[in-house]
């Protein structure tokens, strides 16, 4: 069966726009209806929004290549030097978003020195 290759923004948007609305939708996105349907379960409660949150941040902070690895079985477009900027962009911006929830005490400071760690590592 061929199926149609998921996109890294509109996973993160989905991810994101969990915070506000139904959490669980970029799950059934990327294919995983089990855990859309656990997010969906647990919307009475704050842990999918937060794990939304995270999860939308590391979706950005992932390059084109590891979430293809993760999501589209290793499937990935050719690599430009527009691609490469929009990673440097993404990057920030991931970090943006991490720092916001650290301030808004979504994630604990470990949560949030682990995570920029993680995205630090995927530069060097």
């Amino acid at each position: 069966m061929l199926t149609k290759r998921k996109s890294r923004s509109v996973a993160a948007i989905l991810a994101f726009s969990g915070t506000l609305t139904i959490s669980g939708l970029h799950k059934f996105y990327l294919g995983q209806p089990l855990w859309g349907l656990l997010y969906v379960l647990l919307s009475w409660t704050p842990i999918p929004k937060v794990a939304s949150a995270i999860e939308g941040v590391w979706y950005l902070a992932q390059d084109e290549e590891a979430f293809d690895r993760n999501f589209n079985s290793g499937k990935s477009l050719p690599k430009t030097s527009v691609q490469t900027s929009n990673q440097v962009g993404a990057m920030a911006n991931a970090l943006r978003e991490l720092d916001a929830l650290r301030q808004d005490g979504l994630i604990s400071e470990y949560e949030f020195e682990q995570k920029r760690r993680q995205l630090l590592d995927q530069i060097s």
